[in-house]
């Protein structure tokens, strides 16, 4: 027996994203989906964001690990609302684990939610969250060749930090060769080049997400 499929994973992912954009725009609420390999410096990159947003926007973060909470006490210890999602295994964060976590942050007079999605290049870029923005970040521990083994990824994110920067002088990374090769994939994406952990650069990420957060 013939057995048809009428709707695809992709299909009912994309149904609850429009249901989240429709709740952001309510709210007027600006959402980023931060993904990035383990180690790149999600967390590091998010305090470091929340630090530089503080005053001028109000802030809330949705963690997405297979397990564990350590990464969202953190961000709750700053007085920012965080909400936890552990998918048990599952390698990226679903629209509707998304739509769950916004209807319990209560978005009313919160200008930016970030998400953090689970560590990896490849399932993340996939899946849509209703967000605004996808942000990626490339650590330059992990080399300047990464856009040529997930092309995917850096095809799809419309902004590229490239973190870790203060490691240059003690790697082979090559930063024109990275350019040069995620502009071809990708001439519309915004790049930024940081370090999370001396501060290097930061200012100019804040600038410009400060001012598309104020626009929307």
């Amino acid at each position: 027996m013939e057995i048809e499929v009428l709707e695809g994973v992709f299909d009912a992912n994309e149904i609850i994203a429009r249901e989240n954009r429709a709740l952001l725009d309510e709210n007027g609420t600006f959402m980023v989906n931060l993904m990035a390999s383990p180690g790149a410096g999600k967390t590091s990159f998010i305090m470091r964001t929340l630090e530089g947003v503080k005053g001028s926007l109000k802030s809330a973060v949705i963690e997405g690990d297979i397990a564990g909470k350590v990464d969202s006490e953190k961000i709750a210890a700053t007085g920012v609302a965080a909400i936890q999602i552990n998918t048990g295994g599952s390698c990226h964060l679903e629209a509707k684990q998304v739509n769950r976590a916004l209807i319990r942050l209560d978005l009313e007079g919160v200008d930016l939610v970030i998400v953090e999605n689970v560590g990896n290049l490849v399932c993340p870029a996939e899946f849509k969250l209703g967000e605004d923005l996808k942000v990626m970040i490339l650590s330059v521990a992990e080399g300047h060749d990464k856009p040529l083994k997930y092309p995917l990824m850096f095809s799809e994110s419309d902004v590229l930090i490239v973190n870790k920067i203060d490691l240059i002088p003690h790697t082979d990374f090559d930063m024109e060769a990275l350019e040069d090769t995620v502009l071809k994939m990708n001439s519309k994406i915004v790049i930024f080049k940081m370090s999370c952990r001396t501060g290097e650069g930061v200012d100019a990420w804040i600038s410009w997400l400060s001012k598309r957060v104020k626009e929307r």
